[in-house]
């Protein structure tokens, strides 16, 4: 008897365990949770960092609704953009030619509309089929032809800006029809009884967030079927409630002003788009797989120069979907339009988490890393930052994004 009742009692707590053992257990997790999705997070944290500095700074002038709906509107081309140079760098390739593409858009939308007065959703269908074709070109050469892309598109950006130049003959040409600057300043009209906030967009964000929490619970559902990893309880519960604040900020601060937008429902159709056919269908699979291992990809039967065709083609289209949006925005066409605009989007791309080696980022990662550079933009001319140390301070930013990632591989290698 003395013996069973030996066995039974409970073991000694380990030293140092006693107490708070339960409250630091999980305080535990959730670091150790953060450390093994640091990569998906840290961009993200940092985002909410640079916002919250900033906010301090200009003394709260940067979450004012005015500014945050100007934010959404300046930076709405770049994201556009970096959503599709995405796709192009998780399939190991680069794309040097979209600045200059955008441009040439601008400029045949300007032809079409401002000199022989086509109707404007005409022209918007036929710059979106010539930014399609020029992508196609692109990647034909580069998938079938066997050029390497750098080399390609580094052609393109010299073709396309001439191209810009020849169509505009050196001159800026505008204005735009009414109705294509909506697309690009327009906001969602009023409805419903006046609540002194924009009742349309307050009715979509609290759909947005429904759908955010259903969409993450269903994810780590399917993760948990197919016994993949998932973050802690308590870390997961922790990112719901971050999404769901986030989005409320977000929305209380649009309906405070004018309301949504119409540019940002654009940007949220192609994030839950791209978000879904990269992680669910199977030409974004094929993406990842031509990224990460192409020789592997190959043996496994994936098509890698249809797969790397279309996501040129898929590239050219955003940018002359980008082109338009600008063109709209400033309402004429520039020559000069779209310098840098390669670089930005290169830019957001690493820093939402893209792999120079390919295989690796999210569409999701594209916006957070854009709008960091909109929110630094944004954030150094609030509080007078001169342009030659705003590119030092994102230069740096860049160099900061990159080293992470390469330090993130090493650690989780070792």
């Amino acid at each position: 008897m003395s013996t069973d009742v030996t066995a039974k009692s409970p073991a000694p707590a380990p030293p140092g365990k006693s107490g708070g053992a339960a409250g630091g257990g999980l305080l535990q997790l959730v670091m150790d949770g953060m450390r093994r999705n640091m990569r998906q997070y840290g961009m993200l944290i940092a985002l909410g960092l640079i916002v919250a500095l900033f906010a301090v700074w200009t003394d709260g002038d940067l979450l004012l609704p005015r500014n945050v709906s100007n934010l959404v509107l300046q930076n709405s081309y770049i994201l556009i953009l970096a959503m599709g140079m995405m796709l192009v760098i998780i399939a190991g390739h680069i794309d040097l030619s979209v600045g200059s593409l955008t441009a040439f858009i601008g400029s045949m939308a300007a032809v079409f509309m401002v000199r022989n007065d086509l109707p404007w959703p005409v022209a918007v269908i036929l710059c979106l089929a010539v930014g399609a074709l020029a992508g196609a070109i692109q990647g034909f050469f580069i998938a079938y032809g066997g050029i390497p892309s750098f080399i390609v598109t580094l052609a393109g950006m010299l073709i396309w800006r001439g191209l810009t130049e020849i169509f505009l003959e050196g001159q800026t040409l505008g204005p735009f029809p009414r109705g294509l600057q909506k697309m690009a300043n327009g906001f969602l009209p009023e409805v419903g009884p006046n609540t002194n906030y924009h009742n349309l967009t307050l009715l979509l964000g609290f759909a947005l967030i429904a759908f955010v929490v259903f969409q993450e619970v269903r994810d780590r559902k399917r993760q948990q079927e197919f016994s993949l990893d998932v973050p802690p309880t308590s870390l997961f519960l922790l990112k719901l409630v971050a999404l769901g604040a986030a989005i409320l900020t977000l929305t209380m601060l649009l309906a405070s002003y004018k309301g949504t937008p119409i540019v940002l429902l654009v940007l949220g159709v192609l994030l839950v788009g791209f978000g879904y056919v990269m992680r669910n269908a199977i030409i974004g699979r094929h993406i990842y797989a031509i990224g990460g291992n192409l020789p592997a990809a190959k043996l496994s039967g994936v098509k890698d120069k249809k797969v790397t065709f279309l996501v040129f083609l898929n590239m050219g289209m955003l940018a002359a979907l980008a082109g338009l949006v600008f063109a709209a925005r400033f309402n004429a066409a520039s020559p000069k339009a779209g310098l840098n605009f390669e670089l930005e989007a290169i830019a957001a791309s690493f820093i939402g988490g893209a792999s120079m080696s390919g295989g690796v980022g999210t569409v999701l990662g594209a916006i957070i890393g854009g709008l960091v550079l909109g929110v630094l933009n944004n954030g150094m001319n609030l509080v007078g930052i001169g342009t030659d140390w705003q590119q030092v301070i994102k230069g740096l930013v860049l160099l900061a994004a990159v080293g992470f990632d390469v330090w993130n591989k090493r650690k989780v290698g070792s």
